[in-house]
This record gives C-alpha cells, sequence and structure tokens, in this order.
C-alpha cells in the first residue's frame, strides 16, 4: 500500500499544485483513492465551480465518467503496407521508441524542478478564447461554433437546455490533428450537424483549461471527442471518439450516440415539465392562499381602524363631558364667589336707590334695588349670579336705547356708576345673550 501511495503522490501534486503531502492524503482519502475524481474535485474548486465528485447537499452539477456502457469508438492508424512500409516502420521504431523513452524521462525529472504550469488554472476564458483565435488563424472561420465558457459553463448550459454538450480536446502535437481540424471538423455536414443538435466546446489541452478537462476525461489518444449528456439526473459521457475519424463517420456515429439516448432527455424534459406544472399549481396556491391572508389581514386591519376610532370618539365625547363639567362647575362656583361680593340692597325709602326690573332672555323678570353711587359693573355681577341668567351676555337700556358699559375695556377702564350713566330711579334693562356669538 505504501507503494502505491507514493507512486499517487507525485502525479497528483502536478495535476492539482497541492504542495503538502498530507493534504494529498487527505483529498485522495475523501475521494476513496480515485485519483481522476479527485483531481476534477480539485480543479474545480480551484476555477470557483461547486465540487463535481464529492457535492454539497445543493446537489451541484456531476459529471459521470465511470459509466461502463459508455460507446466507445476508436480509429486506429493504418498498419504499414507492402514490404516498403513494413521496412520504414521496422527501421523507424527504435528511433520512435528512444525518442518517446527519452522526452517521458525528461518530463518526470521535470515535474521535480518545475510543476506543470497548465495545472494551475487562472484565466479558463482566456484559454478557450485563444484556442478559438488560433483554430480560425490556422483552418479559417468555417467552424462549428464554439461554446464561448468554461467548461463547468457549458456542461450547466446543457444540463438547463436539456442539449447535447460534444467536447473537443484538441492535441497541438499531434499527427492527426491538422487533418482532422481542417478536413472533418470543419466539413459542411459535420458543421450543420454539430449547430442544429448540441453544443460544442473545444480547447486545446496545452492550456490549463483544456488540460483539466484532459485529466478528467482520461483521453487515450487524439483527436478526442467526449459527448455528454444529462442522464439520470447526473452529465454523464455516453460517448467516446478518438483516433482521426471521417466526416461521415463522425456523422453516423455522433448520430448513433444522440439516437440512442435521446430517450432520456424526453424522460428529463416530462419530469421537468411535471415539476415545472407541479411548481406552477404550487405557486398559484401560495398566491391564492397570500391573497385570501392578505384579505384577512385588511378587513382585521379595517376592524381595528374602526375599534379605535370608536374608541377615539368615545374618549372625545368623554373629554368633552368632563370639561363640560369642568366649565359648569367653574361658572357655578363663579358664580357664587360674585353672589357673595354683592353689596347689601338699598331699602326703599333710601332716596339714592335706583330699582331697576331686569328683562331675561327667558322672558323672566327680575327686580333689585341699588345705589346711584355703585358701578354698572355690580349690576353686571348680580345679573351674572342668577342661577337662569346666560353665561355671556349685555345690558341695554331703551330710552334712550344703548348699551351700558358694564365691563371694563379700552374706552370705559372704569365703568360709570348708575347715576354718571343716566339711570332715573325707575328704569327696566334687557338682558341680551352673547353666550354664542
Amino acid at each position: 500500500d505504501r507503494v502505491v501511495t507514493f507512486c499517487f503522490y507525485p502525479s497528483f501534486q502536478d495535476l492539482t499544485g497541492i504542495e503538502s503531502m498530507d493534504q494529498c492524503r487527505h483529498t485522495l482519502e475523501q475521494h476513496n483513492w480515485n485519483i481522476e475524481a479527485a483531481v476534477q474535485d480539485r480543479l474545480n474548486e480551484q476555477e470557483g465551480v461547486p465540487s463535481v465528485f464529492n457535492p454539497p447537499p445543493s446537489r451541484p452539477l456531476q459529471v459521470n465518467t465511470a459509466d461502463h456502457r459508455i460507446y466507445s469508438y476508436v480509429v486506429s492508424r493504418p498498419q504499414p503496407r507492402g514490404l516498403l512500409g513494413w521496412g520504414y516502420y521496422l527501421i523507424m521504431l527504435p528511433f520512435r521508441f528512444t525518442y518517446y523513452t527519452i522526452l517521458d524521462i525528461f518530463r518526470f525529472a521535470l515535474r521535480f524542478i518545475r510543476p506543470d504550469p497548465r495545472s494551475r488554472v487562472t484565466d479558463p476564458v482566456g484559454d478557450i478564447v485563444s484556442f478559438m483565435h488560433s483554430f480560425e488563424e490556422k483552418y479559417g472561420r468555417a467552424h462549428p461554433v464554439f461554446y464561448q465558457g468554461t467548461y463547468s459553463q457549458a456542461l450547466n448550459d446543457a444540463k438547463r437546455e436539456l442539449r447535447f454538450l460534444l467536447v473537443y480536446l484538441h492535441g497541438d502535437d499531434h499527427q492527426d490533428s491538422d487533418e482532422f481540424c481542417r478536413n472533418t471538423l470543419c466539413a459542411p455536414e459535420v458543421i450543420s450537424l454539430i449547430n442544429t443538435r448540441m453544443l460544442f466546446w473545444a480547447c486545446s489541452t496545452n492550456k490549463p483549461e483544456g488540460y483539466r478537462v484532459s485529466q478528467a476525461l482520461r483521453e487515450n489518444t487524439y483527436p478526442f471527442l467526449a459527448m455528454i449528456m444529462l442522464k439520470d439526473r447526473r452529465m454523464t459521457v455516453v460517448g467516446r471518439l478518438e483516433g482521426l475519424i471521417q466526416p461521415d463517420d463522425l456523422i453516423n456515429q455522433l448520430t448513433f450516440i444522440m439516437d440512442a439516448n435521446q430517450t432520456y432527455l424526453v424522460s428529463e424534459r416530462l419530469e421537468r415539465e411535471e415539476r415545472n406544472q407541479t411548481q406552477v399549481l404550487r405557486q398559484q396556491q401560495d398566491e391564492a392562499y397570500l391573497a385570501s391572508l392578505r384579505a384577512d389581514q385588511e378587513k382585521e386591519r379595517k376592524k381595528r381602524e374602526e375599534r379605535e376610532r370608536k374608541r377615539r370618539k368615545e374618549e372625545e365625547v368623554q373629554q368633552q363631558k368632563l370639561a363640560e363639567e369642568r366649565r359648569r362647575r367653574n361658572l357655578q362656583e363663579e358664580k357664587e364667589r360674585k353672589l357673595e361680593c354683592l353689596p347689601p340692597e338699598p331699602s326703599p325709602d333710601d332716596p339714592e336707590s335706583v330699582k331697576i326690573i331686569f328683562k331675561l332672555p327667558n322672558d323672566s323678570r327680575v327686580e333689585r334695588r341699588f345705589h346711584f353711587s355703585q358701578s354698572l359693573t355690580v349690576i353686571h355681577d348680580f345679573l351674572f349670579s342668577l342661577k337662569e341668567s346666560p353665561e355671556k351676555f349685555q345690558i341695554e337700556a331703551n330710552f334712550p336705547r344703548r348699551v351700558l358699559p358694564c365691563i371694563p375695556s379700552e374706552e370705559w377702564p372704569n365703568p360709570p356708576t348708575l347715576q354718571e350713566a343716566g339711570l332715573s330711579h325707575t328704569e327696566v334693562l334687557f338682558v341680551q345673550d352673547l353666550t354664542d356669538e
């Protein structure tokens, strides 16, 4: 176990950029020592995409590459033909073996000196755009429509739109890549099929984003195509096409893969429609409930406002009653005080006395004697102290008709006496009610 574990670490470190051996071990243990799953999960985290193989409870997007029912189609390179072909092949075989052996040893040693720069994805969208520009410069602008986004974004869009996603990994150094791009991928019939039936995402494995996807899909040779779709509620690789495939053969293989898996998309569409209908029904029920709730709340609010209005009205009436009672009480106290302060009534035999008959607003009459030397204020106080007299009034004489200045004012700061007012020994005065004025 220790030997196997030790062999895992350098490769996993190179792919993920994790320097700590303990962290490498912990990450691999979390993924049951599945290095492919651990690498994909780690690279997704660096990009900011939710975990793929170890998802949180919110069920992020997953890509299933471990399905044994994946359709795989590999086009092998043609074998040498004739004596000359086999001779050339056997002569070049030692050179190829030596070249690739030395190259692998050099790359392995280089990992200990400098980590692979492709292991760190810093600008995934920039990697896609850069590959698109280089592709168009080399092969022209007649090509399938590239998805201009990251691999994870393409997966999310394909899942949301329930479409097939065709992934192309471009090997810049492979001898068949140039012919495949020029003659197969840019063929008009291939472009038409891809643009009308699926999303197309492509990137070079020399770019960090392409290298990350390469480590997840684990291609064996180039050119490499993978068909991905939503299957059993997971994004799953349902077809792998590897090698130099011709246009007609590619169309046939892609059509076969789509026809074989179309039922899964149809089933998912039906499930989504059912979920959407259920969601719409639930939303309508919620809206109806909220409308009923708002109506009940509005009724209750109006009831509260009506109760509050009645309560304020009752309090206002009560306050008015209390104020009226206080006013009447104060008025009665003032009448009693005025009555107590009145001077004694002169006797009928007093030659300086004045007999005054008052005609009140209620047509009643009151008679009393006063002294000529007394102020008209005494007459006012006497009338004010009477129970049947109004709260506010003025006293008028008839001959001549005039209002007697019984209360101090600016014109009469000190009201005149009865004699100064020109009253005779017997007078009839009229009391005019001014309460409502």
